[in-house]
């Protein structure tokens, strides 16, 4: 194969992934989100966490976008060797098209979405002095979207020819790794790096449309992705950045 096949074949492809759209839920892959918890060296035992944060990402084909913010309410316990968290959480947001076929009867500019749910979070742990290595840990995220977009997913799946997962309830699993540390001189800041890798489980329709060429393989790695975050605590303040599949920012307050 020469390179100008070679040209020819990647701008065929991407070309199809401009025109061809996808319909996923506003919450795919972005229900997970850090859920902070109290360190071994922590004087307190037992916290309260509540944040708010605004999120940017886009679908699976880069050519939809949506903003959200999102309020969050936690509790969380460090026991010995042992972290456990749990809480609830709200979205509110605006999903934003970008078709290029603006004659398209299933074209749209933006559309709102709100959802709510509730998070879990667990970890074994060793400490070193002033560091706790979270080596392992499981996060699982439950969440019900609604809104103009999801009701418009549900209408758009009673069409012929269109591709969409219309699924509301979302259900996401996975496994973490972290490191938190308070600073060397002074205990009341810490600084916190977490991985996250998961999957959201249940039947994407989209498979037997969409991607339905792809082996089980593809499709399996496909729904995995990953998460990355640091987090900042100065005395009772927190704040979290997550990267990976969207950027997330928050702020909050421990109490």
């Amino acid at each position: 194969m020469n390179i100008k096949q070679l040209l020819g074949i990647c701008c065929a492809a991407i070309l199809l992934a401009s025109c061809s759209h996808i319909y996923e839920p506003a919450l795919y892959h972005e229900d997970i989100a850090y859920m902070p918890k109290p360190a071994s060296f922590d004087s307190v035992k037992v916290a309260n966490y509540i944040s708010g944060g605004l999120n940017a990402y886009s679908n699976t084909n880069v050519n939809d976008f949506a903003f959200s913010g999102q309020l969050n309410l936690s509790r969380g316990y460090v026991f010995s060797n042992f972290n456990v968290a749990y809480g609830a959480f709200g979205v509110f947001g605006d999903y934003q098209s970008d078709q290029a076929d603006k004659t398209s009867p299933h074209y749209f500019t933006d559309k709102y979405f709100e959802a709510v749910g509730g998070r879990f979070s667990a970890n074994a742990f060793v400490n070193s002095g002033r560091i706790d290595f979270r080596f392992i840990g499981v996060e699982m995220a439950y969440s019900h979207e609604f809104g103009t977009y999801a009701s418009y997913r549900q209408y758009l799946n009673t069409q012929p020819g269109t591709f969409v997962d219309p699924r509301t309830d979302l259900f996401t699993i996975g496994l973490t790794t972290e490191v938190i540390f308070h600073n060397r001189n002074n205990s009341d800041i810490e600084n916190g790096f977490r991985g996250f890798l998961g999957t959201t489980l249940g039947h994407d329709e989209l498979d037997d449309t969409y991607f339905a060429d792809e082996t089980t393989t593809g499709k399996m790695i496909r729904h995995i992705f990953p998460k990355i975050t640091y987090f900042l605590k100065v005395k009772n303040f927190i704040g979290s950045i997550d990267g990976g599949t969207d950027f997330f920012i928050r702020f909050g307050y421990k109490f």
